[in-house]
């Protein structure tokens, strides 16, 4: 542990930080984020010029230098491999960058592991893929647990379902468990209300009510695509339920007298996935957009991220007791 009694973490493939924010609310300190995108690493120093972001392709960073040092190792390696959109190609994908994740775990040798991708993973297609990995983190060491989590039952407005894969080295007293979900849940209409409203549209409140469920998941897109909206055809008409035009983004919140369905903007995205308001994602629209509905949502990093430090500081507490209890105390 550092001497500001946080414990330090490595985040690889860290995009525009949601995951970094949920595990430094949950009391991580961040030794080093690896991210490969311009724009996102731009972003990520802009908002937290005290994080060490190296702008590099993870093929390139070698985590020997920090072995044993590390308390946390985390990432969401890329989906597109894993996803329906990416075509499903798993290992035979480029994009693939488990293997990069699993020679990091051999070469840092972290105190836990936590590595996040799409429901895709969890498809038969990829049984062996999967245990596979899980088989690999085995011989390197380590106890795995491995969950569907639902944005949606951690306070976030979207469903959002993601896979998590936690890895505990077996010299450490394994009293991990994922968060248990929150009885009460938010809705759209309520989470982005003050935004929509914030230019005194009087069709507001009816909107409130309409919009009073969870939303389908953000997308981020692709380069290859065009300009910035909120998805395919099945995820647009989901919207539309809520009272919200997916066709594109809008700049500012409606006016007093605008008619008909809203278009949500750049802010009111970032609030459904849970980022702070304050947060930079940049000026471009479309990218700002790429990188909300690329990332991971911050709330619910910081649940999973805070069942981690609790596994870490019941480990330290267990150590510090047995170096205090002396020969003749035990007698």
């Amino acid at each position: 542990m550092t001497k500001s009694n946080k414990f330090k973490s490595i985040e690889i493939c860290a995009g525009a930080g949601g995951q970094a924010i949920g595990l430094e609310q949950a009391g991580f300190e961040h030794v080093l984020l690896v991210e490969l995108e311009k724009e996102y690493c731009e972003s990520l120093k802009r908002n937290r010029p005290n994080w060490n972001v190296q702008c590099m392709d993870v093929h390139k960073f070698d985590g020997r230098p920090f072995r044993n040092e590390i308390d946390l190792l985390s990432g969401g390696v890329p989906c597109p491999p894993f996803s329906i959109a990416g075509k499903q190609l798993g290992k035979d994908d480029e994009r693939d960058l488990f293997p990069e994740m699993l020679r990091l775990v051999d070469e840092i040798n972290p105190r836990l592991v936590m590595i996040e991708n799409v429901k895709g993973l969890l498809s038969p297609k990829f049984d062996s893929y999967r245990q596979h990995i899980i088989d690999t983190l085995s011989n390197l060491g380590y106890n795995t647990h491995i969950e569907l989590v639902n944005a949606s039952d951690y306070g976030v407005p979207q469903l959002r379902p993601r896979v998590v894969i936690i890895g505990i080295r077996k010299d450490i007293h394994d009293n991990f468990r994922f968060p248990q979900k929150e009885l009460t849940t938010s809705n759209v209409g309520d989470s982005i209300y003050d935004l929509i409203s914030e230019n005194g549209w009087k069709l507001a409140d009816e909107w409130r009510l309409k919009a009073n469920k969870i939303a389908p998941t953000l997308v981020g897109g692709s380069k290859k695509h065009g300009g910035p909206d909120l998805g395919p055809t099945r995820a647009k008409a989901a919207w539309a339920e809520l009272g919200v035009d997916g066709k594109g983004i809008a700049n500012e919140a409606p006016s007093a007298d605008f008619e008909g369905m809203p278009r949500l903007t750049p802010r009111m995205l970032a609030r459904i996935q849970g980022f702070p308001d304050n947060w930079d994602f940049g000026k471009k629209k479309t990218v700002a957009c790429r990188m909300i509905g690329n990332a991971f949502p911050p709330p619910v990093a910081y649940k999973i991220g805070h069942q981690l430090y609790k596994t870490l500081q019941h480990e330290a507490y267990h150590s510090r007791s047995k170096k205090d209890i002396s020969p003749r105390a035990a007698v």
